[in-house]
């Protein structure tokens, strides 16, 4: 992973409009902070912590032996959050923060090495993933953020809508990438992110990450073959319960 530290940081607040105290719902028996917490430790970083506004989830999270950190409560976003708790961390500039969100119990040690290992380069600053799919009734749903890449796998734009658009379905068949949400940047990236404003294309499409594209900064991909669950509602966590999944064991 090179010279530079690699942290992984799980924004987890208690407040959530469909989901209240959603980090401490219970996953065959473990909050699911805890869960997510034990699949980053198998990744190998050299420090991963949680951060939180509630002190709820801070004492669960030193009760199973985690490291916490509270945070503001009026972060707009859980990348606002990672850099106030990377402050804190006292981080060097070209050290990688890799924002896991705390709601993702299925993310494994796979996926955090493959965005872990774009910074390899020392030219890239922000790094994401990625997973290629074909299916045309995926592709039209806006809550699959596609993403279009250019050959050396830079992010050209993020969107709900079902690009790239296919002019002529009979020469061709479009390879769809669907955007997910996990996130590195190294530092000192982090912390200009945390100062940009939004912008409009942002403010059209209700995505983050087009504010960094628009204010110049570039995006690298690494592409996956992640089959996540995540966790927006109860019925979300009742049907893990109930169809008896669980997260991969990593190796």
């Amino acid at each position: 992973m090179g010279a530079q530290r690699i942290i992984g940081i799980i924004p987890a607040r208690y407040a959530s409009t469909r989901f209240p105290g959603k980090p401490l719902a219970l996953i065959h028996g473990k909050p699911m902070i805890q869960v997510v917490c034990e699949q980053v430790a198998g990744a190998g970083l050299d420090l991963h912590v949680v951060a939180t506004d509630d002190e709820r989830i801070f004492n669960v999270v030193q009760q199973f032996g985690g490291r916490a950190l509270l945070t503001r409560a009026d972060h707009p976003s859980g990348t606002d959050r990672c850099g106030e708790a990377a402050g804190q961390l006292k981080l060097a500039d070209d050290d990688v923060v890799i924002n896991i969100q705390g709601d993702e119990p299925f993310i494994s040690a796979r996926e955090i090495s493959l965005i872990a290992a774009l910074f390899d380069r020392p030219d890239v600053q922000i790094g994401t993933l990625v997973k290629p799919f074909s299916d045309k009734a995926r592709a039209e749903n806006p809550n699959i953020v596609k993403a279009v890449l250019a050959a050396d796998g830079r992010a050209l734009y993020f969107s709900r809508y079902p690009i790239p658009y296919v002019r002529d379905p009979q020469t061709a068949t479009p390879l769809y990438h669907q955007h997910l949400g996990i996130y590195a940047y190294r530092y000192k990236t982090l912390k200009a992110l945390t100062r940009l404003t939004p912008s409009p294309l942002e403010s059209c499409e209700k995505l983050e990450q087009l504010r960094w594209i628009e204010n110049g900064y570039s995006i690298h991909t690494a592409s996956c073959q992640y089959e996540g669950i995540g966790i927006d509602t109860p019925e979300d966590l009742a049907r893990l319960e109930q169809e008896n999944l669980f997260p991969p064991k990593h190796s």
